[in-house]
């Protein structure tokens, strides 16, 4: 049965990092076991990887055409695969497809990181045997040192977010029409078996589910990728976008962008490519080609914007959000990088990410082409920001990683003429923003310290950029409201308290 993935661009390394492919001319049950292992502990969360019989390698990339399995040995070759398999411990079962390439067959193993990690493998397969961990190291299998088997087990508890199963959720929540849709858009011949296959085998075989036939549950990443709505199971799971007509943000209109995480995606980089970003042709005197610049290179907003969706926590209850002021966007969400990522490191530029929050999402946008690979984001932004011609972006978090937020500015040509704005406000303003009555009921419940989250549920109103601005900023810009950690104002720790001059309008207000 077919794998969910476009076999042609799995084996050029398109879609599936070299180092999560490990080829092997022929079968040898003993090198098998132990790189199936490797991949299903998947000590970098890396999404487990691809074991490819019947193709030799050459530092880690495929000889083609392939060396070939004999057709007459494949049966015999997948039932001793199973065997194999129950050697593990404890026992973990991949998913295999023969196929037929340049006219001799490969089969191809899927590894996904396992559910139950860390597992051992034997290290024969006599009857004195000894077992041990294995991980993948760059493009090669080995055995885990005494460090990476520490590190192996501290991993043992933790499933990635996206990869865990969501018990109030029914298989009947994923839906078919979406899973077809993203078969079709990568080229994965299992499109073909879907419609005379159970829908419940369609979804193992994208992994999207876990548990036994009668209770059969979906994942995170099928709710998030193969819902209609996945904000009834994450409330966070959407992107705010706020434009401002103006530097003050008095101005602004505010969509808010929903459905699966894929679709939200593409609907907000349609929206920038047609309403934001905008193309200057100049004739350059001599030259045959005009020289072109944009306010912001799509290359640069596209990759932040994934990279934001990819890196952020689905466990956290805040939104992405993005703002379009006229000299920059931002992009900001929650929480902030991994460790060992740190503030020093993203403020210096030299850094190597290696750990990632939502495994399976990285692997789903890049068989869509939505992004390149891991590692790749933030040098790609700087480069098509430098080609543009464009200032550098800036990277933020706080030394806690609450937060994270990327500034992509302008380019510098389009502030030459703009307009200037004023940043005054009048006394009136403020003072119809102090007697609003959302004012008056965030400064009653803010006389003990309270989260932004709870103060807009207090309210009524989602947790939006665009509500803070409405809302709170006023009460914190006049005095009448307080940070509680001043220094950090983008921190996830962050809360609200109302000050001796907001407790003195209440009492006023209340005479």
């Amino acid at each position: 049965m077919s794998l969910p993935v476009n076999i042609q661009e799995l084996l050029a390394g398109k879609t599936v990092e070299w180092e999560r492919l490990e080829f092997k001319a022929g079968w040898n049950p003993l090198d098998v076991v132990q790189s199936i292992c490797a991949f299903a502990n998947d000590l970098n969360n890396w999404g487990g990887g691809y074991v490819i019989i019947g193709i030799a390698e050459r530092d880690g990339r495929p000889i083609l055409p392939p060396k070939g399995l004999p057709s007459k040995k494949l049966d015999n070759i997948q039932k001793e695969l199973l065997n194999i398999c129950h050697q593990l411990r404890p026992a973990y079962f991949p998913l295999a497809e023969p196929i037929e390439l340049d006219g001799r067959w490969v089969l191809i193993i899927w590894v996904p990181g396992g559910e139950a990690r860390p597992y051992k493998a034997p290290d024969g397969l006599g009857k004195n045997r000894n077992y041990y961990y294995y991980i993948r190291h760059y493009s090669s299998t080995k055995r885990a040192s005494e460090t990476e088997e520490r590190d192996l087990l501290q991993m043992s508890a933790h499933i990635p977010y996206d990869d865990r199963v969501r018990q109030d959720a029914a298989l009947t929540d994923l839906k078919l029409p979406l899973i077809q849709s993203h078969l079709a858009t990568i080229g994965s011949a299992l499109l073909a078996d879907s419609t005379n296959m159970p829908f419940g085998d369609l979804c193992r075989r994208m992994n999207i589910v876990t548990g036994p036939d009668e209770f059969l549950r979906p994942k995170n990443i099928g709710l998030l990728l193969f819902n209609d709505n996945p904000t009834v199971f994450f409330s966070c799971a959407r992107i705010d976008l706020v434009q401002f007509a103006d530097e003050v943000g008095d101005k602004f209109t505010e969509r808010m962008f929903t459905g699966p995480v894929q679709q939200q995606l593409q609907d907000v980089l349609l929206y920038i490519k047609n309403y934001v970003i905008t193309e200057r042709v100049e004739k350059i005197a001599g030259q045959a080609e005009a020289r072109r610049t944009y306010n912001y290179p799509y290359e640069a907003v596209e990759e932040a914007l994934v990279n934001t969706i990819y890196h952020r926590s689905y466990e956290d209850d805040s939104p992405i959000e993005l703002r379009i002021f006229p000299s920059r966007i931002e992009m900001l969400s929650y929480p902030g990088p991994l460790p060992p990522l740190s503030r020093a490191k993203l403020q210096s530029g030299k850094f190597t990410a290696r750990k990632y929050r939502n495994r399976r999402i990285g692997d789903f946008l890049k068989e869509l082409r939505l992004t390149e690979g891991r590692g790749t984001g933030i040098p790609k932004i700087k480069r098509a920001l430098e080609l543009n011609g464009s200032p550098e972006a800036s990277f933020e978090t706080d030394d806690e990683l609450s937060y994270f937020e990327v500034t992509i500015p302008v380019h510098a040509s389009w502030l030459e003429n703009s307009d200037s704005h004023s940043n005054s406000h009048s006394n009136n303003d403020s003072n119809n923003d102090s007697n609003n009555d959302r004012s008056v009921v965030i400064l009653e419940y803010c006389l003990r310290p309270k989260k932004r989250q709870e103060i807009m549920n207090k309210i009524g109103l989602y947790n939006g950029h665009v509500n803070y601005v409405r809302y709170m900023q006023p009460l914190v810009r006049d005095g009448l409201l307080v940070l509680t950690i001043p220094d950090k104002p983008k921190s996830h720790y962050q809360q609200y308290r109302t000050t001796p001059a907001g407790e003195q309008l209440l009492e006023e207000r209340n005479e």
